[in-house]
């Protein structure tokens, strides 16, 4: 797409009296002076600049204008991926230019912190100068919608605070061993006997349809995982003979454990699935998974162990497992899509594509994942850094700071290397979370991830930081996420049910 450029039609008056306004995440370069106008809702509207690429028609754009419009000044009765954007408001314009719509998106984001209200109730903007771009280009959130459900509308509103944070990429972990809720249409009885109840708790064709569409409008891409070998409980009761049937001495025991990486059927299953998936989700990359395979039960199968004798394995499974994973990722390959895979498959030394990404998540002191992301690296794959960032976790106390604190290019290697962290995720495991308490566990913490993923890296001031994330948890409030409280206080703002 070509340059294209926006202006936003104000009314301007000078003005010098009330706050400034905070921003998050930081942009890379800001001037903001004490000079500030008044903004009349009644007269405000967005508009194409003349001669941009963009026109009106341009679904992304025209969506993001009314939808701003909205959180910046309600129901009143007003008239209806590079990220790079500038945004100038001075005496003569408010003109926000951008490479691309995605970028445009980011710098609408940043025009709304820039407003503010007095207590008489009169809309400010501060006269200011920006030039904003992402340190990384993947920014992501993993949710995992397996061990608890997570409604539609959870994922949908998950999706608004994303873009709040200028998230750019929604990791949806959509099964695992508890429940299978996806709704396959070549296998429907995975959701059938794999989910928790197959009427109210599956996304059916049209909710994925929904969550891609809704994402796409506010610049997130969706990279879905179906995470195997192990993960796999949930999908036994609807493919017969995926599983591997474990044993009790020369007995099977009755109980399953991975997939069975020894059946053909295995494979012509996986065939049919991943060509299904490759189609329902767009994005070039899927998720594949390979992380925590228990190899009990294979051990425990005198098939797979007699297969492992013919194929010279030996006693070491995790080239059993390579074995299976190896075939995987030759199958998702052959439909033209990329994979992003967890960093099990890289240490156990699978042959991968060079355009594989391997994300981190097991070592969670930064010695450890530090380490890895080296090695990683090294070895010439693009990284993923997530192993700090489990926000599932939570302690007593603002463990909001040491989450901002991590650094992840902060290892021994060259450039070339650490240009190969293309950023990270922040992931929320299901095992203790629902739609009763995501929104308040993951806001406003994901936005310290938010930050070290897009603002510069000299940005670490964690008074700084304090003072603008509680006035963003205030934002937040107003916009009607319910973010928990940083510290002692409160907000102005009240909570606004929407």
């Amino acid at each position: 797409m070509a340059g294209f450029s926006l202006g936003f039609s104000l009314l301007l008056a000078a003005a010098f009296a009330g706050p400034t306004t905070a921003q998050w995440p930081w942009p890379q370069d800001i001037q903001i002076s004490d000079e500030r106008y008044f903004i009349f809702p009644n007269s405000f509207h967005f508009h194409y600049h003349v001669g941009s690429a963009a026109q009106p028609g341009c679904s992304v754009l025209d969506e993001a204008f009314q939808r701003y419009r909205h959180l910046l000044f309600g129901t009143g009765p007003w008239p209806s991926p590079d990220d790079t954007n500038t945004l100038t408001v001075n005496d003569d314009q408010c003109f926000l230019l951008s490479e691309t719509v995605w970028g445009a998106l980011r710098g609408l984001e940043t025009f709304s912190q820039l407003i503010w209200r007095s207590p008489e109730g009169t809309f400010f903007v501060n006269k200011t100068d920006i030039v904003d771009f992402p340190r990384f280009p993947h920014r992501g959130l993993l949710l995992d919608t397996s061990r608890h459900y997570l409604p539609l509308t959870t994922i949908l509103d998950t999706l608004d605070v994303m873009a709040y944070n200028k998230f750019n990429v929604f990791h949806w972990h959509v099964v695992d061993d508890s429940s299978f809720p996806y709704e396959s249409l070549t296998f429907p009885d995975l959701t059938r006997k794999g989910s928790y109840n197959p009427v109210t708790h599956i996304y059916t064709e049209q909710d994925v349809k929904e969550v891609i569409g809704y994402a796409r409008l506010r610049g997130i891409r969706v990279l879905v995982e179906f995470d195997t070998p192990g993960h796999t409980l949930s999908w036994g009761p609807g493919v017969p003979e995926l599983l591997t049937p474990c044993y009790s001495g020369s007995h099977p025991s009755g109980t399953f454990g991975p997939v069975n990486p020894i059946l053909n059927t295995t494979y012509e299953f996986m065939r049919t699935f991943f060509l299904e998936i490759s189609s329902v989700f767009p994005d070039f990359y899927l998720h594949l998974g390979g992380d925590e395979v228990d190899f009990t039960c294979w051990k425990s199968n005198p098939d797979i162990r007699a297969f492992m004798k013919k194929k010279g394995f030996g006693d070491d499974f995790k080239q059993l497992e390579s074995f299976y994973i190896q075939k995987l990722l030759d199958i998702v390959s052959a439909y033209g899509k990329g994979y992003v895979v967890w960093q099990e498959v890289f240490d156990n030394k699978v042959k991968v594509r060079p355009d594989t990404i391997i994300q981190v998540w097991r070592e969670e002191t930064p010695v450890g994942y530090l380490k890895e992301l080296e090695q990683i690296t090294q070895a010439g794959f693009r990284a993923l850094l997530s192993a700090p960032w489990y926000l599932n976790r939570i302690s007593y106390g603002p463990d909001w700071k040491e989450v901002y604190m991590v650094e992840p290019l902060a290892f021994e290697g060259s450039s070339e290397q650490k240009s190969l962290v293309i950023g990270g995720e922040a992931c929320m495991w299901g095992e203790y979370v629902d739609s009763t308490n995501l929104v308040p566990r993951l806001w406003p913490r994901a936005g310290a991830v938010a930050e070290r993923l897009w603002s510069n890296r000299i940005v670490t001031d964690l008074e700084f930081a304090f003072k603008r994330l509680t006035h963003f948890r205030c934002e937040l409030l107003r916009r009607g996420v319910r973010a928990q409280p940083l510290s002692i206080g409160y907000c102005e703002q009240e909570f606004e049910e929407t």
